[in-house]
């Protein structure tokens, strides 16, 4: 993801780049010793030169914000929460345990009624659907065993 945002700076520049160059186009081919037809395409794009330097003055703002404010809270670890305390829906005994990390848990037995608590059809887990929190993939946004 921080990568991202190194693209996004790179990719503004080059658009303002390319957005303004009926601006300084016509002075290096000038330089460089004429090519009147490239000349005269540059000359063409002059009365849209603006619009160009406008939008590429806005994309390079973005790619800017972007990489250096976007950029701090992404370089943040989110960290997930392991302890969640299930509650059974037959007996609601409660009892406070610690999630794995590596894979959901399907099943979960109630040490109190012994019955065995499967997750509901909207969840992947028995701690996002009897839990106090969901479970650790869930937590950091990422898709659920």
């Amino acid at each position: 993801m921080k990568s991202d945002f190194k693209y996004s700076i790179i990719g503004s520049t080059i658009a303002f780049i390319v957005a303004t160059s009926c601006c300084w186009l016509p002075a290096l081919i000038i330089s460089l010793g004429g090519a009147s037809g490239l000349l005269a395409f540059s000359a063409g794009l002059e009365e849209y030169s603006f619009v160009f330097m406008m939008l590429g003055s806005l994309l390079f703002a973005l790619g800017v914000y972007q990489y250096y404010f976007k950029n701090k809270s992404m370089g943040k670890e989110k960290e997930a929460i392991l302890n969640s305390k299930i509650t059974c829906p037959e007996c609601s005994y409660e009892k406070e345990e610690t999630m794995p990390t590596d894979a959901c848990q399907y099943f979960y037995e109630c040490e109190n009624c012994k019955t065995i608590l499967k997750p509901l059809e909207k969840d992947c887990c028995v701690y996002c659907s009897y839990g106090t929190v969901a479970c650790p993939p869930i937590q950091l946004d990422n898709n659920c065993c």
